[in-house]
Formats: structure tokens, C-alpha cells, sequence
């Protein structure tokens, strides 16, 4: 005999009910200009990222993917700063909300190109169902034989979506996340994650278009397929921006830092400097091994850089200290 939950699942009105294609293809074709203006932000970002050496590349993801990841857990009400991440994924933790830090961890992984988003399974992590002691949030989710029905059923639609411009399909496709039920009600780092990896489909530098604080007014969005798409394609443009803009004060202060330490001799400067652009956090262990210096090195390195308002310390302690780029 199946379960309530077999039943109230299976008893749902039928998703091409529920969930207009046309209306959303309708709504591309009437926000031309808005889309241009986000695939030409898109592409600007792409090059920025194109150019750079892999390392630096690399670690643009790294910074952009946790402050998407900090805007994603904010608006979900889970706030958790990206330095309490970044922190978190160095085994350095802060202390915060364990399921949030673990949505976190998550997140950053997938949004750094972790998991085929095509195997929906295996991108949620949900060999964690077959662990007794299963978080709520994961529970309230279809499971087993239900949730793979429900995937199918996703694939089916989004796959009718797949002659959208991917960078203008997510609200379409966040909108069918929801009815099929993939996520709980409350978690929107899921669908947003996964949304932002689909979005960059077709990127050889960028894992995932960025929405960053933008991203609060779409991801729990009302309204119709024209006025949702409308709003996400503005959000997409303004994020885009602003992550530009961050990547391109780390270039900035690269250039500041390397005339401020002009001073010092050789080249140890230089490759400190180069460490803390290409990595958000970094202990001086991370230092003397990406800069080829010796520990002691690294940590005068750091500590003049402090002095010279270059480089801050987040972790206040006296043992496994990271630092930052500062200014």
C-alpha cells in the first residue's frame, strides 16, 4: 500500500498543467534588449576570466563563488559571512550553523564546477539518504523511487526550455524546480546553485554566472514568466557587473601592493602578492607552498604587508591564522 506521501506526491496535477512553455519562449522574445544587455555583461566577464594565467583563474572562481554562496544563504536566512565559509572549507571553523555551513560547502563545490548537472542525484549529494539521522531539510524532499520520478519529470520540461538562452532560462527553470518538488520549500541554495551552473553553459573561464546580492529579488520570485525573466535578466547584468568590479579591485590592488613593496628586495614580494590575488584565504603554510618561500618568509611577508595595510589576518588566533588581501 503506498504511503500518504506516495499518494499526496502522486495525486499532484500533472506538471504540463501547471508550467506554460510557451509563455516563457514568449517572454525571451519580448525582453531582446534585456537579454543582449546580460550576454553582452556575460561575455565581458568571460574575457576577464579567459585572460588571466589558471591559478589567478582559478581563484576569481573561488572568490566569486563565495560571495554568491554568502548572498544564496542570506537570502535563505541562514546568514553566514564568506570569510565564516572560507574559513569552514580551510578546516578552520568558525562556530556557525552546522547545516548552514554544510549547504555552504556545497555550494562552493558545485559552484566551482563539482557534479554533472545533468545527474541531479549525484549533484545534491543525496547518497546522504541512504544515512540514518536524515537532516529535516533533506527529508522534506521527494526520496528514493519518488524523487527520481520527480527528476525525470524535470529533465522532460527543462528539456523543452533547452532552445532558451541559457542565461535566460533559470527563472523557467527554477520555477519547474519548485513544482517538482527537488528541494525543500526553504532551501533556495539548490535550485540557485544549479541555475547558476546551467547559466554558464557554453563558458570555457566562468563556472557559473554570478547574481551575487542581486540575486535576493529572483530566487524567490513571483509573478508572471515576463515579469520574473524580466527581473532575473536585470539581476544577471547588475551581478555580472559587480563581480567584475571585485575582480577587478583585486587587480588594482595587486598593482598597489607591488609598488608599496617596491622597497624590499627580490622577487619574494611579487609572489607573496600574487598568493593573496590568487587565493581569497590563505594561511602562511598555503603561502610558502604557492610562493616557493620558506614559512619564516612568509610569515614576515605577511606581517610587513599588515603593517602596510595590505593584508589582514581574520582568525584573531594565534594558530592556523588566514589572511586576506585587505583594502
Amino acid at each position: 500500500m503506498p504511503s500518504a506521501s506516495d499518494t499526496d506526491y502522486h495525486e499532484k496535477p500533472p506538471l504540463h498543467e501547471l508550467f506554460d512553455v510557451g509563455a516563457w519562449f514568449s517572454a525571451e522574445s519580448a525582453l531582446a534588449a534585456d537579454l543582449a544587455r546580460a550576454a553582452f555583461a556575460l561575455g565581458r566577464l568571460e574575457g576577464m576570466l579567459m585572460a588571466m594565467e589558471p591559478e589567478l583563474r582559478a581563484g576569481a572562481n573561488r572568490r566569486l563563488a563565495l560571495i554568491e554562496a554568502e548572498a544564496m544563504l542570506w537570502a535563505q536566512g541562514s546568514p553566514l559571512r564568506r570569510e565564516e565559509i572560507g574559513r569552514d572549507l580551510m578546516e578552520a571553523r568558525a562556530g556557525a550553523d552546522l547545516e548552514a555551513m554544510r549547504l555552504a560547502r556545497w555550494s562552493i563545490r558545485r559552484l566551482e564546477g563539482q557534479g554533472d548537472p545533468r545527474d541531479l542525484r549525484a549533484f545534491l549529494g543525496l547518497h546522504r539518504a541512504e544515512v540514518s539521522g536524515l537532516d529535516d531539510l533533506l527529508a522534506a524532499r521527494p526520496t528514493g523511487h519518488d524523487f527520481d520520478a520527480a527528476a525525470a519529470e524535470f529533465r522532460t520540461l527543462a528539456g523543452e526550455l533547452a532552445d532558451l538562452t541559457p542565461v535566460a532560462r533559470a527563472p523557467a527553470l527554477r520555477v519547474l524546480w519548485r513544482l517538482c518538488d527537488l528541494s525543500a520549500p526553504e532551501v533556495l541554495a539548490e535550485p540557485a546553485t544549479w541555475t547558476a551552473r546551467d547559466m554558464a553553459e557554453g563558458c570555457e573561464g566562468l563556472r557559473f554566472v554570478p547574481l551575487g546580492r542581486h540575486g535576493r529579488g529572483v530566487w524567490i520570485d513571483g509573478g508572471t514568466p515576463a515579469e520574473r525573466m524580466a527581473r532575473h535578466l536585470a539581476a544577471v547584468t547588475a551581478g555580472i557587473e559587480d563581480a567584475r568590479h571585485e575582480l577587478a579591485r583585486v587587480t588594482e590592488w595587486q598593482a598597489r601592493a607591488l609598488a608599496a613593496m617596491a622597497g624590499v628586495k627580490g622577487d619574494n614580494p611579487a609572489r607573496v602578492i600574487r598568493a593573496l590575488a590568487a587565493h581569497p584565504l590563505l594561511s602562511a603554510a598555503m603561502l610558502e607552498d604557492s610562493a616557493g618561500i620558506s614559512r619564516d618568509t612568509a610569515e614576515r611577508m605577511l606581517a610587513r604587508m599588515k603593517s602596510l595595510g595590505l593584508a589582514r589576518e581574520i582568525t584573531g588566533g594565534r594558530r592556523f591564522r588566514l589572511w586576506m588581501l585587505a583594502g
